[in-house]
Parts: structure tokens; C-alpha cells; sequence
């Protein structure tokens, strides 16, 4: 069989797909076992359904961040992520703004754009917006007509110049402003953008080329805010060496990204657990940090009169607890339920707070002792793991390579063959 032929290989079982696979890449028994056992968590056939050429689930460890207080409701905070440092940073985090009453924050209404683009050739476009925005209750009308809850709040137009040098000259884009309620929204966005083309083109005598959501959700924002207590993270010391680290990130490209992205390291755990789209909200997040036309750090951070240290992050945020994978993937679904939230809404405002969260966790740690050291005393353990240490031998081959500060699986090793050689127990 020809390796490249798609169309054959999606008509494969599973099992005929992994013998092809094997043979291919010279795969190893445990390799194809490895991949065949992580069906399991899901079951294959939802695994098919869910994408295409499905051979396995690759798994990513999931656990707990606790101690959030927000808006006065203790939650305890499922997380997607393979960084071992990340959930532990951002549960201190939490027991730290907890003192203070906890994080405070606020979601806008779920309002998605829908875009259709309209190429008004040799037309002039004043006159075609004004045909589209008169027969704005048709439009509504026929956009509504497709989904029950959903609804389009208002109709909107503007030009918008071409700058690729196709030659394409002025494009009128027809925006749908639609409150998806619930629902992240992009399937019921998309229908209703499909719908109203053929109408916008009748209307306007205009070719439509793409009617697409956009994942620019700057109008579903979320905002939170935090206080954290000067005398339980350092003093004024620190206080003040965090906002000089918050000043190069507002103020320095390369600095504002490696910034964001530790924000995103906690709102992308919780999206992944939940089953949430975060690439989109990765592409949103990173287009609002330019709005201003200069890429800056999402967060904002303050001194208050007492000079506690105050975290601020806004933020778009499209997420959903219905439709989507949430019902069709079991730990999503799950996730869900430990969360306990009751609307998107809700879950936009915990994932937010994650986010400045570990945002204030890794400023903390690059303020005092430096993000290496605090990440590579939970790295350890995993070096640790891997060089054969099981059970209480791995908390003790992990205190010797950070005491020796010499993390490295050789090391590892080393010292693992000794206390095997003093007859210590390793399970």
C-alpha cells in the first residue's frame, strides 16, 4: 500500500492502520502497544469521530490547582499541562491572593463576530453599505431562523482596505454580532454567516468570498484582579523588583511574549482540560496585546496604598460549557463537573484568574530566586523518574541533585546505583 494514500488509509481498522505504521517507521512491539493501549481513555471509536486517521491518544497529565477563591466561591481548578512547575507555582499563588479575599473578576456578555466579505468591484461602497444595513431585518431574520438560542444583537459594516497587493482595492466586510450564550459558538457563528451570504449577494449585486467567525473575541472579554500581601512575598523589595519586571514586559517585545506566555501556561491547562478551543484563545489573547499597535504584556501590575502588590489581566476569552467536545469527550466533560460551573461566563472568569495566577508566580520566582531554580526542583523528580528511581527514592535522588545542583539523568543514575548498592529500596 502506498504509505501517502490517505483515502485507503482512513478505511483501515485500527489495528490494520498500527501494522502500517509499524512496518513504515520500524516500530518497535511497545511502541504499537503503547499506542493501541491509549485508545482506552476515550475508546477508539470516539477517538475516530473526533478526527481523522485517528491511531491513539496521546495523553497529557492532568491535576489539580487549589486554593482559588474568586468572586467568594472556592473551586477547585482541573489542569491540562505537561510542565511540571505550573500547577504547583500557580495553587501558591492562589493561597497567597487568598488572604487578601481572593480574585475578584467579571465576564462580558458571550458576543462572537461573524464576517462576511464582499467584493464590491467597481461599485462604489457607501452606496452598497447602505443597502445591506436597510435590510438589516432581513438579515436578521435569516441569520436567526438557523439556531435556537443563539441570536444576532446587531448587524455592522466597514471597508476595509486591501494591503497584500493582490490588487483587491476596497473590501466591505458585513460583521454579525452574535450572542452565542453558552456556547464557545464557532459552528452556530459560521452557519448563520453561511446563511446570510447568498441573501448579501442578492441585496448588494456584490460576490461574497469568505463568511467565517472571527476568533478575535474582543468583544467577550474577561477581566480580573488581585491583591497579593507585600509582608508574604518579600517586602517592599519585591514588590518593587516585580514592577520593574512588569515595566520591561509593557515596554519590550521580546520581553512582553515570554511574559504572555506565561500567562497562557494556565489558562491553556484549564482550556485543555475543559475541552476549550485554546488556540483561539491563544490567537485572541496575543492579537489584544497589540491593539495598541505595539505588542505588550496582558497583565498589569500596581502598588496599592499600602503597598500591596495588585494584578490586573483583561483578556478575550470564548469558551463554552455546552456543544463542542465537552459532552463527547469523557474528561472534558468531567473536568466540567469539578469545576461546577454554570456558565460560560463563569468559566471565562476562572480561566482569567488562572492566568494572572501563574503570571504572578513566575514574576515572583524571576523577582526572588529565578524561575531555574524553582522549575528545576520539580524537574528533578522527573530526571529522577527517568533514570529508574520509583516511590520514596525518587523524593531522595530529586533532594540530592538539587542540593549538588546537578540535574541530569548521568547523575541521576549515579546515585541511584548507589543506594541500590547500600541495599535501599526502590518502589
Amino acid at each position: 500500500m502506498d504509505v501517502a494514500g490517505g483515502s485507503k488509509f482512513r478505511e483501515l481498522n485500527l489495528a490494520d492502520r498500527l501494522d502500517l505504521i509499524k512496518k513504515h517507521a520500524s516500530l518497535e512491539d511497545r511502541n504499537i502497544q503503547f499506542l493501541k493501549d491509549s485508545t482506552h481513555i476515550l475508546g477508539f471509536d470516539n477517538v475516530n469521530r473526533m478526527i481523522e486517521n485517528a491511531i491513539g491518544v496521546f495523553p497529557i497529565p492532568m491535576g489539580i490547582a487549589t486554593n482559588f477563591l474568586i468572586n467568594d466561591i472556592d473551586y477547585l481548578i482541573p489542569m491540562a499541562i505537561e510542565e511540571p512547575s505550573v500547577i504547583a507555582a500557580t495553587s501558591k499563588a492562589a493561597k497567597l491572593a487568598k488572604l487578601t479575599g481572593g480574585f475578584r473578576a467579571e465576564a462580558d456578555d458571550s458576543l462572537m463576530v461573524g464576517q462576511i466579505q464582499v467584493i464590491p468591484d467597481d461599485k462604489p461602497y457607501e452606496g452598497i453599505s447602505k443597502k445591506i444595513l436597510d435590510k438589516k431585518d432581513e438579515l436578521f431574520k435569516i441569520a436567526n431562523s438557523t439556531a435556537r438560542s443563539s441570536k444576532v444583537k446587531e448587524i455592522e459594516v466597514r471597508a476595509v482596505q486591501d494591503e497584500s497587493q493582490v490588487g483587491v482595492g476596497t473590501m466591505l466586510i458585513v460583521e454579525l454580532i452574535i450572542n452565542t450564550h453558552d456556547a464557545m459558538g464557532a459552528n452556530i457563528v459560521n452557519t448563520m454567516c453561511e446563511a446570510v451570504g447568498p441573501a448579501i449577494e442578492s441585496i448588494t449585486g456584490c460576490r461574497t468570498i469568505l463568511k467565517i467567525l472571527s476568533n478575535y473575541s474582543a468583544r467577550r472579554l474577561v477581566r480580573c484582579r488581585a491583591t497579593f500581601p507585600k509582608n508574604q512575598i518579600g517586602g517592599d523589595f519585591i514588590v518593587e523588583r516585580i514592577l520593574y519586571a512588569y515595566a520591561l514586559a509593557y515596554s519590550d517585545v521580546y520581553r512582553a511574549v515570554t511574559h504572555n506566555k506565561g500567562i497562557m501556561n494556565g489558562i491553556d491547562a484549564v482550556a485543555l482540560a475543559t475541552g476549550q478551543d485554546f488556540r483561539a484563545i491563544e490567537a485572541a489573547a496575543h492579537a489584544y496585546a497589540s491593539r495598541g499597535g505595539s505588542y505588550r504584556s496582558l497583565t498589569k501590575w500596581l502598588r496599592d496604598k499600602d503597598g500591596n502588590l495588585v494584578g490586573e489581566l483583561e483578556i478575550p476569552m470564548a469558551v463554552g460549557i455546552v456543544g463542542g467536545v465537552t459532552k463527547v469527550h469523557q474528561l472534558a466533560e468531567t473536568s466540567l463537573k469539578i469545576l461546577k460551573v454554570n456558565s460560560s461566563q463563569e468559566l471565562a472568569i476562572v480561566i482569567a484568574s488562572v492566568g494572572l495566577a501563574q503570571n504572578f508566580a513566575a514574576l515572583l520566582a524571576l523577582a526572588s530566586e529565578g524561575i531555574q531554580k524553582g522549575h528545576m526542583k520539580l524537574h528533578s523528580r522527573n530526571i529522577a523518574f527517568m533514570a529508574g528511581a520509583r516511590g520514596r527514592m525518587i523524593d531522595i535522588i530529586s533532594e540530592h541533585l538539587v542540593k549538588e545542583d546537578e540535574v541530569n539523568l548521568s547523575r541521576a543514575k549515579e546515585l541511584l546505583d548507589k543506594y541500590s548498592q547500600k541495599g535501599e529500596i526502590n518502589d
